[in-house]
């Protein structure tokens, strides 16, 4: 049953990472052909009202791109409509998280390290409640946001910078309330939630309304395409930091440490700024401020998330006999008495901890070989907190010292 679930798993992730390739793709492509219109050359295209034309070589072929806005002399009945890559896209990582957080939420969302007494003393699933809740609360803010601000598609400027603001809000607080892992991947979650929304609530259903006005010889409205195109502006912003939050939590120093919100915050403007630089570049303007300011960000954040121990977290201090409280040379005896205590329930050929069936990423700590190998690793994880994950094997400070402190 064990193999079952688990190459069942593989194959949900194989299926979300092809869709998330399929619509971000597409939607770089689309974003790239609507940056680099031109103004028609030919009479005919100016007097049939096509508003934009690219010109483009690619796979042994020459390519005319033309766009219209409203007013298309005939609409085709096999019109291409990009939405099912969305929805799959959205669908197979719920399940994702579902399936791994939403599942076993004592172990990946609980933080006991939690500086709020409420968020430590949670259960499984009331944070499991909260996870969702965040999905839902965000996508309602973000879209009365859009509502409220700029209904009419004529004040995009200061919605930009409210939905900043609101992400920096949903990094600060997560990271507050959820282990730093679950908490990049919710953020990160947070936007996707809103991208395949837009998609599901705002673009397809304008469109369609403007299909049918024209199937039907009425003028559309306007103000759909406006909507949808504000929307569609926001899903093209969102693209980078989504994908790197999403990959995040194969790397524990940018999520484990107490800055970690302002580490994701950093890295979220880094994406939206460097593909900033490749909108404006289909425009053919330059601006090398773009990634040169998302370079920056991308420094900072590596500066805060460089390896170092938090104080102040609300852990056990209580040290174990074989631990020496001078620290001044630590031994692989103290090492392995550490890691057979804390870690081994887990890391074993054989682990003891329910729900391991075998030893995470096949890393196993059995032998004090199998602990030299995986030295810096072990020095990373456990001094960033990262590991034990949820601390769920009691792992005190004295036991983390002895490992950041460790030389092998």
């Amino acid at each position: 049953m064990d193999f079952v679930l688990d190459f069942t798993n593989l194959l949900l992730r194989w299926l979300h990472v092809v869709a998330a390739i399929a619509w971000i793709g597409e939607s770089i492509y689309f974003v790239m052909l609507d940056n680099s219109l031109r103004p028609p050359q030919s009479e005919e295209g100016r007097r049939n009202g096509v508003f934009g034309e690219m010109w483009a070589v690619h796979g042994g072929g020459f390519y005319h791109n033309q766009k219209y806005l409203t007013n298309p002399p005939v609409l085709s009945p096999d019109l291409h409509w990009s939405m099912w890559k969305a929805y799959t896209t959205w669908l197979s990582g719920f399940a994702l998280f579902a399936a791994l957080y939403l599942m076993k939420p004592g172990l990946y969302l609980v933080d006991p390290a939690s500086t709020w007494e409420w968020a430590r003393q949670m259960s499984g699933p009331q944070s499991a409640g909260l996870a969702v809740l965040y999905l839902v609360a965000g996508w309602v803010v973000y879209d009365q946001l859009c509502r409220r601000i700029s209904p009419d598609a004529k004040n995009d400027g200061v919605l930009s910078v409210a939905v900043a603001i609101m992400m920096v809000l949903v990094a600060w607080s997560s990271t507050q309330i959820f282990q730093g892992r679950a908490a990049f991947l919710l953020t990160g979650a947070v936007m996707a939630t809103a991208m395949s929304a837009n998609v599901f609530f705002w673009i397809i259903p304008g469109q369609r309304r403007m299909v049918t006005a024209i199937k039907e010889g009425r003028q559309p409205n306007p103000l759909d395409g406006l909507l949808g195109k504000q929307r569609s502006v926001h899903n093209t912003y969102f693209t980078l930091p989504v994908v790197l939050l999403m990959l995040s939590n194969h790397y524990p120093a940018v999520f484990s440490g107490p800055w970690n919100w302002v580490v994701m915050s950093l890295l979220m403007f880094a994406g939206a700024l460097i593909r900033q630089y490749f909108v404006l570049r289909h425009r053919a303007i330059h601006k090398p401020a773009y990634p040169a300011a998302g370079v920056v960000f991308i420094l900072l954040a590596a500066a805060l998330a460089s390896p170092w121990v938090p104080s102040g977290r609300n852990t056990t201090s209580t040290t174990s006999p074989e631990v020496s409280s001078t620290m001044s040379a630590v031994t692989m005896a103290q090492v392995q008495h550490v890691v057979h205590n804390r870690c081994l329930q887990c890391h074993a050929a054989s682990p003891s901890m329910a729900g391991f069936p075998g030893p995470p990423s096949g890393i196993t700590f059995d032998t004090t070989a199998q602990i030299a190998q995986q030295a810096a690793t072990i020095k990373q994880t456990v001094a960033s907190r990262y590991m034990p994950l949820g601390n769920i094997t009691g792992m005190t400070d004295a036991e983390r010292e002895v490992i950041r402190q460790w030389e092998p």
